[in-house]
């Protein structure tokens, strides 16, 4: 067995490549060697902003010789098919195969195919030199006369197998035991043997190959001089994870900028400063505010201690943050309501209008929504008016990120209710799904009012005019917005009825939608959309959006299905807790049992059904029963019906499954005393339509039907 090492040198690969690629060059390497019978051991894949590098353990000498036979068509058949066998086989004659006697089918042809063993270097040169030419970058280039692609020029290629060079060649470049180190730090080439001497030769050519490494040592380097300041970083996984991609040998660094420019919200700065230059931003410890310092990341050991490259920066910073402020400033001379108004001249989809057409829906959904999430239905509309204005606004512009947020501080410069500002921000969570949401408890009743009307409208809107979500793409992000809306009801236990709201917002579009049949692209004209069918399809995909989620919290996906049977059920809170209820039923002896009965009640009624071709739904007759058990069946049954409907009305779902509780023992004595296909007719059909109003009784609370077990 002997070690396989790969590098691919290149000139710098783009950072959000980097990992991806070094993942795929490990997959379609190791299908490939196996689709050509060499299997191989464990494989580990890295990267740099240069080089892409593949190591992969125990790879034998060869593959094996196989030896397989493969069946042909019969004796007799047309000259086509045998003539595909043959190619197929490898074969050059018919005499070449042997004839199987068979003689229920008729005798047919056989290959005997022997395919010997092949040396792993030339396995490994095939497969490179294949999965380089069709590698899935998602963009490539071409550089001089060849038709050759990579992400960027290709400078070199190691390839070693137990030490000695794995022959072959790309794009004119010959495989070889050869690298280079840093561009600047270890520009020379050197040779390398194994995976060891490779990654050892690498750092002292001040190559950090493992971006796992770089990422730690960034971040120690950071911290560390943040401390030194007295200071603290502003933590971003991203940003560490882009600067590892753009550095084989990072080293951090620290900057200032003017005071002056803390008179912009600390957002924007850090925001500014990671976008342009892909720097760290750092704060007091105490007050949390941000200082007027900032940390880089350089890909060099400067011989002056990286006072050169700190005061680049620090010329960069100043003309980027210089933007920042006159944004700020700018933005700051028009009222939100003013920006507001210019929100008409801005398109949010050619078919449903512009952003102030959509805004004016989302005020009076979210003021006929407050009362659902406890705020101030004027506080709402209020918000809902102004929670899009910032849109317009230069910083917005420059970083549409900051959106919302922007509004909030525009907002608050004018003394605007902290609620209200709070909305105009937190109206867009969540952004995902481990993204916080609104919280009522919290003071942003008001946000989740607007939060709700802006993502219902969203979802009613893209659903009339049929831009559904599809299996293969969602470009609207129309799940997360019901995902939204399913968390945001959840976690704040929000009483919403889900059909009302999507018919409130159905009726906002004044059935005016644009681009009716035979509408100017510029018009809005009457284009009535089914809003009953609409309103199915979206109470149904709010259905699938709500199984998903209760899947991740570790709910029965059975469970769902049983409660969701019942119809009419669009009270996402009160599904969950019925849900949750019947879980916790389902965990006892009586739920388990009563289930076993339910079932087998069921069963027995579905084949008789089917055999006497009419249903036993509907009452039985009190006068045909005479047995003790079926008399204390009966009994129970009506008890149970008037519990469990008594106590789902005040939304006592633990209390109906106690109830429900009730049936076990009954059930279970009168599958064990009683007879059910009795010989007088009439007895027998009583006796159904008894069971039917077991599964009556039950259905109040699930379909237990749709329960497993």
């Amino acid at each position: 067995m002997s070690e396989l090492l790969l590098e691919l040198l290149s000139e710098e690969i783009p950072a959000r490549m980097q990992l991806r690629a070094a993942e795929d060059l490990k997959r379609l390497v190791l299908d490939g060697l196996k689709s050509r019978g060499l299997e191989v051991g464990d494989a580990r894949a890295y990267s740099t902003p240069r080089r892409l590098t593949l190591v992969i353990d125990n790879v034998p000498h060869g593959s094996p010789a196989i030896s397989e036979e493969k069946k042909g068509p019969r004796v007799g058949a047309p000259e086509q098919a045998v003539a595909g066998f043959l190619k197929s086989a490898g074969l050059a004659s018919i005499k070449d195969a042997s004839v199987v006697k068979d003689d229920k089918k008729g005798d047919y042809y056989v290959a005997n195919i022997e395919k010997p063993g092949r040396a792993a270097a030339e396995i490994i040169a095939e497969t490179v030199i294949d999965v380089v030419a069709k590698f899935p970058w998602p963009k490539s280039m071409r550089w001089g006369a060849s038709p050759f692609q990579w992400v960027r020029p290709l400078q070199s290629v190691l390839c070693l197998l137990g030490g000695k060079v794995v022959p072959f060649e790309i794009n004119g470049l010959a495989s070889a035991n050869e690298t280079r180190g840093h561009r600047f730090l270890g520009p020379g080439p050197f040779k390398v043997k194994s995976f060891a001497d490779y990654e050892e030769k690498l750092l002292a050519h001040h190559v950090m190959l493992d971006p796992a490494k770089r990422v730690a040592a960034i971040s120690e380097q950071a911290h560390a001089l943040a401390k030194e300041a007295k200071l603290e970083l502003v933590e971003d996984d991203a940003l560490l994870a882009e600067n590892a991609g753009l550095t084989e040998w990072p080293v951090v660094l620290m900057g200032s900028f003017e005071k002056a420019f803390l008179e912009v919200p600390g957002e924007v700065l850090t925001t500014s400063m990671k976008t342009h230059q892909k720097c760290f931003s750092v704060r007091d410890p105490k007050s949390k505010k941000l200082a007027n310092k900032f940390l880089l990341v350089s890909n060099l050991v400067a011989k002056d201690g990286g006072k050169e490259i700190i005061s680049g920066n620090e010329k960069v910073s100043r003309a980027r943050l210089s933007d920042a402020k006159f944004f700020w400033e700018q933005d700051l001379k028009h009222p939100l309501g003013e920006m507001a108004g210019r929100l008409e001249h801005v398109t949010f989809h050619e078919k449903l209008g512009s952003q102030k057409d959509r805004v004016e829906r989302i005020e009076q959904l979210a003021f006929e929504l407050a009362g659902a999430c406890d705020a101030v239905p004027e506080d709402a509309r209020r918000a809902a008016g102004l929670c899009k204005a910032d849109l317009v606004s230069e910083m917005v512009g420059e970083f549409p990120e900051l959106q919302g947020l922007m509004g909030r501080y525009y907002a608050e410069h004018v003394g605007t209710k902290p609620e209200i500002a709070r909305a105009i921000e937190l109206h867009y969570k969540p952004k995902g799904p481990t993204d916080s949401v609104p919280r009522e408890d919290q003071g942003d009743a008001v946000a989740c009012a607007v939060a709700l009307a802006d993502k219902l409208d969203t979802l009613v809107g893209f659903w009339a005019i049929g831009e559904k979500p599809t299996g293969s793409g969602d470009p609207y992000q129309l799940r997360r917005a019901a995902l939204g809306v399913i968390r945001i009801v959840l976690e704040n236990d929000l009483r919403l009825p889900l059909l009302t709201a999507i018919d409130s917002s159905a009726k906002l579009f004044g059935w005016k939608l644009k681009g009716g049949v035979g509408a100017p692209s510029n018009a809005l004209m009457p284009n009535r959309f089914d809003v009953p069918k609409v309103k199915e399809d979206l109470l149904s995909f709010f259905a699938d959006r709500l199984k998903v989620f209760l899947k991740d919290q570790g709910k029965r996906h059975d469970l769902i299905d049983a409660v969701f049977s019942l119809g009419g059920q669009e009270d996402l809170a009160l599904i969950v807790r019925r849900v949750e209820a019947l879980d916790d039923f389902l965990k006892t002896d009586d739920g388990a049992n009563l289930l076993a009965g339910v079932k087998r009640a069921a069963n027995i009624l579905s084949i008789e059904e089917k055999k006497d071709k009419k249903s036993y739904a509907g009452s039985y007759d009190l006068a045909l029963l005479t047995e003790k058990e079926e008399i204390a069946l009966a009994a129970a049954i009506e008890a149970v019906k008037q519990d469990t409907v008594a106590a789902i009305q005040v939304e006592n779902f633990g209390g109906a499954m106690r109830a429900l509780s009730e049936l076990r023992a009954p059930v279970d004595q009168f599958f064990d005393k009683i007879l059910v296909n009795a010989e007088d007719k009439k007895v027998r059909e009583n006796r159904l339509h008894l069971l039917s109003e077991i599964r009556a009784a039950t259905a109040t609370v699930a379909d237990f039907s749709k329960i497993s077990g």
